[in-house]
């Protein structure tokens, strides 16, 4: 091709294998994209501009990072019959009534790692402890509180889980380097791989649990939903004190309780709150409505505004910029056209315009849903966990109507907050001194030398919230999984991706002792480094809590969880989510909202910052009288 041939010099030579397979009309916006990156870098744009190079790196994404995994799936049925979301996540594509269920395929985003560096090279135990144990605690200021920390793990709770083997697997430290690991040896349990009858991608991994539809507090299956639900009034159980209720071994409850935790059951508790709220709703408004009725609309309602707050809440936050700020309310919400135009008229003009929330149908850019391995990887962000909670005394008063900042009380190990002696403490805490005693916490860093001391030698749960008898390190752990997993190591990734490689250490990374140690870990062989290793070594943009790289990852999976749910598109209705229910659902914007329906004075007597993810101290985001879309690059 003339054109590819032409601009051969320019492309980077390790991007061109990709680029030679485009089309035309795809390279000459793969040279736009890389003329960016090369010269003016996307987040030093203005807005519009900057959004015009996300919306073209995100297409070009959805054509070459989209992979089946898996032969045939289901088979059609009648939407009509099923106009509500089932227990196991099946009928949420409006032809295919397996899509994304429990038990489908994890998809890809590029192929399999093609480096064959094994398991152990260089040896699990030796990058944890050299690179990712944590030596102090880094925060991320004001930016990110523990809510927003638990609330990534009540998401992932919603998405992901790999289905384990039974078979284990044992990491032993190397003799070399047996003082810095906690555990000399500890075994866990493979993940198991089958045939999925594809010619090009022979093996994949199940996911067990549903994504995106609630399950974190509905459950996967059958039997996980008759778990919580009261059956009357369309109920899930709850205790008197706003807590979840807990069997007779002390284990909560709820949708998900592997590996649960006192901030993570607290934000399940908070959304069973509002479903029953949702329920009693319903039931005014709506009193013909039989338990089953008011239970399947509840948790239609309940479970979009989960994702809405996801969308246009926790990630703003996480990505705190303008550019992010326009692109998630336009993408997955508004459109360019806005939120009062969109709820006066409608979904009308389509996703640029109006949003991806209310198309007229799925869209799955001809492969079939489903969340995907490498979305799994970026989304290690265990380092987000401290050490300690820090209790807040919220007996005290503001002085004078004006904000005050709750007094430390105690600060408590995490280790007392895991599990059913977390559950005893929380309920001893209770609901209100807990939330806002997170909300004023800052959450730690996604970084190197980041990762929890206490996760390192840890009892983990199996699917029903029971203790397993081995402890493991989980730091360790997440090194070998994305090796067992064939997920590409970092370099590999970022050409994947279609993003520029590194060629050196000091292209990661400024940091003097950080190049230092990944010479001593890896040597000079930079395409050995592991992915996760490298996110988190990665100069980030300002204003980012993630690197860059896992961040393109969310710009097309994000946008992808929307779009391709019928209950987020083409059933996004009054006739399916109910007049008063599809009203619940626009007038939540945000997780402040959900908060301010059940506890009413707690937001305005201890949170003085703009959103409930950041720490509630902080000073609120001030007023900017430049029309988003006209602001100019930030300053770097």
């Amino acid at each position: 091709m003339t054109f590819s041939f032409f601009s051969a010099s320019f492309i980077h030579p390790q991007l061109l294998p990709i680029v030679t397979r485009m089309t035309l009309f795809d390279t000459i916006l793969f040279y736009v994209i890389h003329f960016v990156d090369k010269v003016v870098l996307w987040h030093r744009l203005p807005v519009l501009l900057g959004l015009a190079y996300l919306g073209i790196r995100r297409y070009l994404h959805y054509r070459y990072n989209l992979l089946h995994v898996g032969g045939d799936n289901g088979h059609n049925y009648d939407s009509k019959e099923y106009a509500y979301r089932t227990s196991d996540g099946k009928c949420n594509h409006p032809t295919d009534n397996l899509v994304g269920s429990q038990g489908t395929f994890f998809g890809r985003n590029m192929p399999p790692a093609t480096l064959d560096y094994g398991f152990q090279d260089p040896h699990p135990t030796l990058v944890a402890s050299k690179l990712l144990a944590r030596k102090k605690f880094k925060n991320t200021g004001k930016q990110f509180n523990m809510i927003a920390c638990s609330w990534i793990q009540f998401m992932i709770h919603d998405w992901i889980d790999h289905l384990e083997d039974t078979k284990q697997v044992g990491i032993r430290a190397p003799d070399s380097y047996p003082s810095g690991c906690p555990l000399k040896s500890f075994k866990f349990f493979k993940t198991k791989k089958f045939n999925t009858s594809s010619s090009y991608m022979k093996t994949g991994f199940l996911n067990t649990r549903t994504p995106w539809d609630g399950s974190v507090i509905y459950g996967n299956n059958e039997k996980g939903m008759r778990r919580v639900r009261t059956y009357r009034d369309g109920k899930l159980k709850i205790s008197e004190e706003g807590l979840l209720e807990h069997d007779e071994k002390g284990i909560p409850i709820s949708g998900d309780v592997r590996n649960c935790w006192a901030g993570f059951s607290l934000v399940q508790a908070l959304f069973v709150k509002e479903h029953n709220a949702v329920c009693d709703m319903l039931k005014v408004y709506y009193p013909d409505f039989d338990d089953e009725q008011l239970y399947r609309h509840a948790r239609l309602v309940t479970s979009a505004v989960i994702a809405k707050i996801h969308t246009i809440d926790w990630t703003v936050e996480l990505l705190k910029t303008d550019t992010l700020l326009a692109a998630m309310r336009i993408n997955c919400r508004y459109g360019f056209l806005g939120k009062k135009f969109k709820d006066l008229f409608g979904n009308i003009f389509g996703p640029i315009l109006s949003g991806l929330v209310g198309i007229r149908k799925p869209r799955d850019h001809g492969v079939p849903y489903s969340l995907t391995e490498e979305f799994v990887s970026v989304y290690r962000m265990h380092s987000m966990l401290p050490e300690e909670i820090v209790l807040r005394n919220i007996k005290p008063t503001s002085i004078n109507g004006k904000y005050k900042c709750p007094p430390v009380l105690e600060k408590v190990p995490i280790r007392e907050m895991l599990g059913k002696e977390g559950e005893r403490k929380l309920s001893k805490i209770g609901m209100e001194q807990m939330l806002v005693s997170m909300g004023h916490q800052s959450c730690g860093a996604v970084a190197l030398w980041n990762y929890p001391t206490w996760m390192r030698n840890l009892i983990v749960h199996d699917i029903d919230g029971e203790d397993r008898s081995d402890p493991v390190d989980m730091a360790s752990m997440e090194v070998y999984r994305d090796r067992e997993r064939e997920v590409a190591r970092y370099n590999e990734f970022r050409r994947n991706l279609l993003m520029i490689p590194i060629s050196k250490w000091e292209d990661l990374t400024d940091e003097e002792e950080v190049i230092e140690v990944l010479k001593e870990v890896y040597g000079d062989d930079i395409e050995k480094l592991d992915l996760i290793v490298g996110l988190q070594a990665e100069k980030k943009i300002k204003g980012f809590a993630i690197s860059e790289t896992a961040f393109f990852i969310f710009l097309m999976m994000a946008s992808r969880r929307i779009e391709a749910d019928r209950f987020f598109t083409s059933n996004f209705n009054s006739q399916t989510y109910t007049n008063k229910g599809l009203e619940w659902v626009n007038r939540t914007e945000s997780l402040k909202d959900v908060i301010d329906r059940h506890y009413p004075e707690m937001t305005k007597k201890w949170m003085r910052c703009s959103s409930a993810f950041s720490v509630w101290d902080s000073i609120p985001d001030p007023t900017n009288y430049i029309p988003l879309y006209l602001r100019l690059a930030p300053k770097q």
